[in-house]
């Protein structure tokens, strides 16, 4: 499918979630409950979506001096908006990466390192939130015992993540297990028939190579510029929080008081199940979860109009700018070539550069 038909696809299902977000929720008190609302904390909350732009362009900065690169603010900054554009149009928001390492390449970083930096920037992000959801619980539990379900579904995030952090330590300090185990699953795959040997044997060539060239990616970062490394995981910290911080400031706009820790909660577990949405850049969930999740602070009348707000501000605002950037620069064409030849790469096994 092409870019530009995915772009059109994600525009269509985003413009009917919000006529049935509305639809839904809107009624005759609606506009009377905001029409209080604070223009000085509306502002704030625009405010904090560019201070976020620059927290993860300032990020990109660092991550690139960490692994001995320099990049200016006007480069990281059109980094940070067309990794929004590549997330918006592919499932599971996976088309940022290769958007991001096209444009790293094209001011003269290598593709490896280009690689290394949009892959730690993509796992500080999951790191920092999987941070987030434990914390929260422990801090802020009456949220999870007034709605059962949340708080059978933060159990499975944090046990999920647990999982994946396990496999983080263990993909770095012995590779080799990891490339065992996927072989060991990959083999029983074969004896039950599921899929063809050559598809498999494709599928190993690929997971081997990326465990290998990740290692060394993140052995990159650790010994040559730990510094600037630690320096990118405290901007990371403050740009999560910031973008966090968008919804409950909405809320305060509006009028009504929030437990900051409890949104927090919340929103983090919606992001989390943002990344497993197979519709492009997760759209129509988002839509949908936001409500659900205002609506855990304020009267449903008022959830759908917030939560349209704050995918305006947090999200299209972006990825408008993103697809200004992408159509600019490459065109619809050769967007379509940038995904092309990242699909290409993992089709051969991974093993070209």
């Amino acid at each position: 499918m092409s870019v530009k038909k995915s772009f059109s696809i994600f525009v269509i299902i985003v413009v009917l979630s919000i006529v049935g977000v509305l639809f839904c929720s809107i009624d005759a008190s609606t506009f009377a409950m905001l029409g209080d609302a604070n223009p000085s904390l509306l502002a704030c909350a625009a405010a904090l979506v560019v201070l976020m732009w620059f927290l993860d362009a300032f990020k990109f900065m660092t991550l690139a001096r960490a692994a001995g690169e320099k990049l200016s603010l006007r480069c990281t900054l059109s980094v940070v908006w067309i990794n929004y554009f590549g997330s918006a149009i592919t499932p599971m928001q996976s088309g940022g990466g290769p958007f991001q390492v096209y444009l790293l390449y094209r001011n003269g970083v290598s593709v490896g390192k280009s690689v290394a930096i949009t892959l730690v920037r993509t796992l500080q992000v999951l790191f920092l939130l999987a941070m987030v959801v434990p914390f929260s619980m422990i801090a802020e539990p009456d949220l999870l015992q007034k709605y059962s379900y949340l708080r059978w579904y933060a159990c499975y995030v944090v046990l999920f993540i647990g999982g994946c952090a396990f496999l983080l330590v263990v993909s770095i300090a012995r590779p080799r297990w990891i490339k065992r185990w996927v072989n060991a699953v990959l083999v029983w795959v074969n004896k039950i028939g599921f899929l063809k040997s050559k598809y498999l044997l494709r599928a190993a060539r690929w997971i081997n190579h990326e465990i290998t060239s990740y290692n060394d990616n993140i052995k990159l970062f650790t010994s040559t510029g730990k510094g600037w490394f630690a320096l990118s995981a405290l901007l990371a910290a403050a740009h999560l929080v910031t973008y966090m911080s968008v919804m409950p400031c909405l809320i305060l706009a509006a009028g009504f008081k929030v437990n900051y820790l409890q949104c927090l909660l919340a929103e983090s577990l919606l992001l989390f199940m943002l990344y497993f949405i197979p519709t492009p850049g997760a759209s129509g969930a988002a839509e949908g979860g936001a409500v659900a999740v205002f609506g855990l602070f304020v009267p449903w009348s008022v959830a759908g109009v917030m939560a349209v707000t704050w995918r305006l501000l947090s999200e299209y605002t972006g990825i408008a700018i993103g697809t200004f950037i992408v159509v600019r620069m490459l065109g619809w064409g050769g967007a379509d070539k940038v995904l092309s030849d990242e699909n290409n790469k993992i089709e051969k096994g991974g093993c070209g550069e």
